[in-house]
């Protein structure tokens, strides 16, 4: 994403690098001032709210300025770099011009490396911006005036066509409470929209009356000197900010929370035959050099479920309002990195045979341990798998990922005293916890999906008789 300011500079903007983003955190720069790029050479690393993603820049030129520090976060949309393209010295003139309002000839031979760049050569056209267009006097205030207008925080002209920002867990919360966005005060980061601005937005409703006496103003300086009764403590306690993956957690966490209606089912199950398993397969050369453990059967074995009860491998479109059933599984498979959780997934995961589930398995555990999950890797998944049982819990109420019917927890598989056979023996024994959404999953279906996948794993043969 670029725009020319002059004959020979342009502005390379901050792209979509994810569906439907709005911001990303500028983690580091490669380039300074003064360094020659060249097309396609990554320039910055950002952080937006699915991954880390490095960002190439598309054409030749010397870095004439870097319009943010590392570890600003900056709106999709926003210049963050300007490059002289013409090769020579940087221009005397102070003042680029203001961003031309029709519509743009993208740079031949430019290739489509990521979202927000084009699909096309020059024969593709770019959508104008919306809302007013805001003169750029010097470089440092025209970024944030033009971050003020994507905020919705432009002239007087602008918000008449502007789009408040809000997270889509947020509008939904405003639809169902009857508000219109539109007219709710933002007190988040960047002008966005949160959850208790528009609670705030509702609450005045009832007093919407009595705000006619001057008075009722009296306590609010009050109000105001009884917030440093608590400082904060330095010494005694660490904030840090909430932003990029974590951010992105949770508010997807508290989306579903409230959103879904959650039920959670347990099964304590005997795996003693599925370890076995496991080191037979890590013996075949079909699996050699591949990851197998017991999370590889535990996938196969909910893959198999789903087969068995394909319904419930659905979502629930609330606008339309419809039960939309997947005719594919993409797999989730969530993982801690040290950005946060994140939930990458494997694509078509039921077609996949065992050796190429756990060759797909390996990749995605690695990338995520790297940091390198691509955002793509994290869209359109249909149901999850999380292992606690890697950090000895015995079980838990998972979540739902947004958009998702079930999730899976697979508890520590511990040695434990078993009935086996009529007579108590120690067998390898874990819990499993299936969480799904009670729209568009029953109690019925939700049992028979977790009871497939603890008879699978008690007599792993079945993975070949149901499968």
């Amino acid at each position: 994403m670029t725009t020319m300011t002059d004959a020979s500079v342009r502005e390379f903007k901050m792209p979509d690098v994810g569906e439907g983003l709005t911001e990303a955190e500028i983690l580091k720069w490669y380039v300074q001032p003064g360094d020659t790029v060249t097309d396609g050479q990554v320039v910055c690393e950002v952080e937006t709210a699915k991954a880390a993603v490095e960002l190439p820049i598309p054409y030749d030129g010397v870095v004439r300025a870097l319009h943010f520090p590392e570890g600003t976060t900056v709106d999709v949309g926003t210049s963050i770099i300007a490059v002289d393209v013409s090769g020579g010295a940087a221009p005397a003139a102070e003042e680029p011009a203001a961003p031309p309002q029709e519509e743009e000839t993208e740079p031949q031979g430019r290739q489509p490396v990521l979202v927000g760049y084009g699909v096309s050569a020059s024969s593709t056209k770019r959508r104008p911006r919306k809302g007013a267009e805001v003169p750029r006097q010097e470089p440092e205030p025209a970024a944030r005036a033009l971050q003020a207008e994507l905020n919705g925080h432009g002239p007087a002209a602008a918000p008449a066509q502007a789009r408040p920002l809000a997270k889509p867990p947020v509008r939904k919360l405003a639809k169902d409470l009857g508000v219109d966005l539109a007219t709710v005060t933002p007190t988040g980061p960047d002008g966005i929209i949160t959850r208790e601005d528009v609670h705030a937005a509702v609450a005045p409703q009832a007093p919407a009356a009595e705000p006619v006496p001057a008075a009722p103003q009296a306590p609010a300086p009050a109000a105001a000197a009884a917030a440093p009764v608590a400082p904060y403590d330095g010494a005694r306690e660490t904030r840090v900010p909430v932003k990029g993956v974590r951010k992105a957690t949770a508010a997807a966490m508290v989306g579903s929370a409230f959103t879904a209606p959650h039920v959670t089912e347990f099964v304590t199950v005997d795996v003693t035959r599925t370890l076995k398993l496991v080191e037979e397969l890590k013996a075949d050369k079909e699996f050699a050099g591949l990851r197998v453990n017991p999370l590889l059967l535990i996938s196969k074995a909910l893959l198999v479920a789903i087969k068995r009860n394909p319904d419930v491998n659905a979502s629930w479109d609330e606008a339309n309002q419809e039960i939309v059933r997947k005719h594919y599984v993409n797999l989730g498979i969530a993982a801690a990195t040290p950005r946060g959780l994140i939930v990458p997934n494997i694509k078509d995961a039921d077609a996949k045979t065992l050796p190429q589930l756990a060759e797909a398995l390996g990749e995605l555990v690695s990338t995520a341990r790297e940091g390198r999950t691509s955002p793509a890797a994290m869209q359109g998944g249909t149901v999850t798998i999380t292992n606690v049982g890697v950090f000895g819990v015995d079980t838990g109420t998972p979540i739902l990922n947004p958009g998702e019917s079930a999730i899976l927890a697979v508890g520590a598989i511990k040695l434990q005293p078993w009935v086996h056979k009529g007579k108590v023996k120690p067998r390898q024994v874990t819990t499993l916890a299936l969480s799904f959404d009670h729209r568009l999953v029953d109690g019925e279906l939700g049992s028979k999906v977790l009871a497939d996948v603890a008879a699978i794993l008690e007599q792993p043969k079945r993975l070949i008789t149901w499968a």
